[in-house]
């Protein structure tokens, strides 16, 4: 499959997943929101991604959702589409929550494999029919074992894509393993949309057919993402994936979104690395080390 049938698929290059930025006092800090919206933006991201693991989503109301929506909308004035993260573990209020959505405001759904109550295949392919039956949103699967304790199969995500073609139409893929991105690439249409989970395989997995990613990483240095995936074949590509390889480290040493916080507030971009519990800021000693990262990075240019 060559990069330009790939480019042509719905949610293909770079999706961002960005952060919700707060305040000292927990509340959400929407000015640091948007202002990362558009960084990013300006960075070269293709859609915006808002609550999804990355943005606290279990701890986020609703209410700050729809005011988080309508905010990073208004300002990035419709010009990129936003993907919002809307998953759980209980269907039929998912799909109450799917009926009063902004669609107009949205360009699709990422929606994480159910948590904690552990479906079994049949249980996940009747979760995502009745999420696809009841929006006229295209829906971005999210299979992340390591946080629900189960895995989407590749036969059921084909089996989802040929009954729902027009809704099921692409997965975050966050599993770990370059083997199952071959088989979800060999098993659907071309139009289906493969997208990498992981920061530190997104170049491995765009060489073994993946279409781009939804990145943790782009919201702080979309440029560099950016080129990673859009240039994967490229000699920079690789190089760039190497110098992010103690970033991709340091972000995750101590869970996410703690180390992306800490990052970006190093770098001015957030006005606080605020978490709202049970997640906690990362400790002095990584922090010193994303210091020197930081340092070094931007000695290479890193952007």
């Amino acid at each position: 499959m060559n990069k330009i049938t790939r480019s042509k698929a719905l949610f293909s290059g770079l999706g961002v997943a960005l952060v919700t930025p707060f305040l000292e006092n927990s509340s959400v800090d929407y000015q640091s929101l948007t202002t990362l919206a558009l960084h990013t933006m300006k960075g070269g991201v293709d859609f915006l991604v808002l609550f999804g693991t990355t943005g606290e989503s279990p701890t986020v109301s609703i209410e700050e959702r729809k005011e988080a929506l309508y905010k990073v909308h208004e300002v990035t004035e419709g010009k990129i589409p936003i993907v919002l993260g809307v998953g759980g573990n209980d269907t039929l209020r998912l799909v109450e929550r799917l009926h009063n959505l902004p669609n107009d405001l949205l360009a699709g759904i990422l929606s994480v494999t159910p948590y904690y109550n552990k479906p079994s295949q049949e249980g996940l392919y009747k979760h995502f029919s009745l999420l696809a039956e009841n929006t006229p949103l295209p829906l971005i699967l999210y299979n992340i074992m390591g946080r629900t304790g189960v895995d989407l199969l590749p036969d059921t995500v084909q089996r989802l894509r040929r009954d729902y073609p027009q809704r099921i139409v692409a997965i975050k893929e966050a599993t770990g393993k370059l083997e199952r991105v071959v088989e979800l690439v060999e098993s659907n249409d071309e139009d289906f949309t493969v997208l990498s989970g992981d920061d530190h395989l997104t170049h491995e997995f765009m060489r073994a057919g993946a279409r781009g990613a939804i990145s943790v990483v782009a919201n702080i240095y979309p440029q560099w993402v950016k080129s990673i995936i859009a240039d994967y074949t490229s000699p920079e590509a690789q190089y760039r994936d190497m110098a992010l390889g103690q970033c991709y480290k340091q972000l995750f040493a101590e869970g996410n979104p703690s180390g992306i916080k800490e990052w970006l507030h190093l770098m001015g971009h957030i006005a606080t690395p605020t978490l709202r519990l049970p997640l906690v800021n990362v400790s002095e000693a990584l922090r010193e080390e994303m210091k020197a990262s930081i340092e070094n990075l931007q000695k290479l240019g890193a952007c």
